[in-house]
């Protein structure tokens, strides 16, 4: 069987510009790449393609599960902390969880969610 050796989210989002700014600024992305209405970003293992689709139905207004990553990361906690000094809207305050992770979750400025968590030894 073949290995899966990355992942890339693609994403719509409403204004390419302001978001990249937060997935770099504010999450510590590097934008890799751009194209007329697309940006590549990545950190780490994670890579994003947003899109600009300013007629898209934002994220925020649909019900549950719509968080589209759970991203590990090492030193959760202290991740945590930076986030918060980004003054980054914080979805779920971190918190340890019976399935042995320690984790917390954003909400970008389109309204999607992403949970960063850390295996609990």
């Amino acid at each position: 069987m073949a290995d899966i050796t990355a992942a890339t989210f693609v994403l719509a989002v409403n204004d390419l510009d302001a978001s990249t700014k937060f997935y770099c600024e504010k999450l510590g992305f590097s934008e890799d790449f751009s194209v007329e209405g697309w940006s590549l970003l990545s950190r780490g293992a994670c890579k994003l393609r947003i899109g600009n689709c300013p007629d898209a139905q934002p994220m925020s207004e649909c019900q549950d599960h719509s968080w589209f990553a759970y991203l590990h990361v090492r030193d959760v906690s202290g991740f945590y902390q930076q986030v918060l000094k980004q003054n980054v809207e914080i979805w779920h305050q971190l918190e340890d969880k019976p399935w042995r992770m320690r984790e917390f979750a954003v909400v970008t400025p389109d309204g999607h969610r992403i949970v960063f968590g850390e295996e609990i030894a």
